[in-house]
């Protein structure tokens, strides 16, 4: 146990998070996700996992983890398949996590099914979750910390 550190957050995720760099993207994935196939294509190569609800784990992650201020899609949601506009209440769960801890609105930008797969194939690292509600798969990239003021 670490003083001021979500106990969640197991010391192969502290490693993984820490090892990130600037727009670095990290997939937090639901349980029907192909996790192990495709963190195998990662930077990590190998799945994490965290066995808790979607919403539980990003809470967790970004209490340390900042979201990239440079682009538009630094936070993202796997679409539902032939219904891109619906957000199932997983979705609404994990919204308020990331409102919260950006202290504003940080609207998810949605992406298809095959290209969030793809999107995946192509991040630093996959948690997967004990989320067993489906399209509870989510994207965030890495932002920065800014050096303490002098």
């Amino acid at each position: 146990m670490l003083k001021g550190i979500d106990p969640l957050l197991n010391a192969d995720v502290l490693q993984a998070l820490r090892a990130m760099g600037h727009g670095d993207d990290l997939i937090i994935a639901d349980t029907n996700f192909p996790s192990d196939s495709v963190a195998r294509r990662t930077a990590l190569g190998r799945v994490l996992r965290i066995d808790a609800s979607a919403a539980r784990v990003v809470k967790a992650v970004l209490s340390l983890y900042p979201l990239d201020t440079f682009v538009d899609d630094s936070a993202a949601r796997m679409e539902i398949v032939g219904k891109p506009d619906e957000i199932p209440a997983v979705q609404k769960e994990v919204q308020k996590e990331i409102d919260a801890a950006e202290g504003k609105s940080w609207p998810m930008v949605p992406v298809e099914r095959y290209a969030f797969y793809e999107r995946a194939k192509q991040a630093y690292c996959v948690i997967q979750t004990g989320e067993r509600r489906f399209y509870g798969c989510f994207a965030f990239r890495k932002g920065v910390v800014p050096p303490d003021a002098e």
